[in-house]
This record gives structure tokens, sequence and C-alpha cells, in this order.
């Protein structure tokens, strides 16, 4: 029996779980989740929240960021099938002596984290300033196709350089 017409979804689904292998590897650590707040009550599924995760920078020991975003409850979000909406807000601490990172690239991607089966995804940007000694940290959402403009921004100081 051959397939004519109905390969086009093999095809769709080889490339899509290809793609989620490639960029699966781009995260050095996983995130741990602080926990969450109902912000909208559901008859069905799980309330819409407001989740906490944390991230350890891979790279800057003592180094740890903080992200709230909204997840979408109800029935969708229930199945995993939900669009999280593209909004939230980071928070990078020092929690513990932090040195200036050397070898790190000026601007690199260290975190990423699904927000939908369509290929939305919360992103988390290193960058330096090295004239003020202070490193920086921006998260924004992207899609395969197009990006959010929303974003968020935190700076974490460090000591002089030896």
């Amino acid at each position: 029996m051959t397939m004519t017409g109905g390969g086009f979804g093999v095809k769709y689904l080889a490339a899509a779980l290809a793609l989620g292998l490639v960029f699966s590897g781009t995260v050095a650590k996983a995130q741990t989740r602080i926990g969450g707040v109902d912000t909208t009550f559901r008859f069905l599924g799980s309330n819409d929240r407001v989740v906490i995760d944390r991230y350890d920078d891979p790279d800057v020991p003592n180094v740890s960021c903080y992200v709230s975003r909204a997840e979408t409850g109800g029935v969708k979000g229930s199945l995993g099938l939900a669009e999280d909406p593209s909004r939230f807000s980071i928070a990078c601490r020092a929690v513990g002596p932090v040195s200036w990172p050397t070898n790190l690239p000026k601007k690199q991607r260290i975190f990423t984290s699904s927000l939908s089966v369509f290929f939305k995804t919360l992103e988390v940007y290193r960058l330096l300033d090295a004239d003020k000694k202070v490193i920086l940290y921006v998260v924004i959402s992207s899609r395969l196709k197009d990006g959010s403009p929303y974003n968020s921004i935190t700076a974490v100081p460090t000591g002089p350089t030896p």
C-alpha cells in the first residue's frame, strides 16, 4: 500500500520531532519550579496561574534567575494544548560571590523552555556589559516564525576583575 497525499503529515511530524531534538540540547540545566498562584478559576481543567521557575546560570556560578509567567489552564491547558501568553518577568540575583566571567560570548542564549506545542518558546539571554562589569539577563518569547515584543530585563553586578 502506498501513501499519496497523506505523507505530508508524516513528513511534517518527523521534521517537527527532529527540530525539537535539536533545540532540546541547547539548555545546560533544567528549571526548578518554585511555585505558583491561581489567577482565574476554571470549571473544567486546571485554573489559569502565574508560575515562578528558577534557572541557575550554567556558566556563571552563584547567579539564579527567577522567571514568573502566565500559564493557561482549562481543558486545553490541562492537555498541554493551550498557548501561554507572552508576558513574563525576570529577576536574577547573586546567591553568593559573583566574579566577572571570562571567555564567555558577549551575548548567549542560556535557557529555553517550551510555551506551547506550536513551537513557541521562552528564552533567556545573557549579555555582558564589560564597561560596568554587569551581567544582564533578558527574557523574550519566540516562535518558529516570529517573536513577541514583550520582554523583561534584570542586571547582576560583579566584583572587580582580578
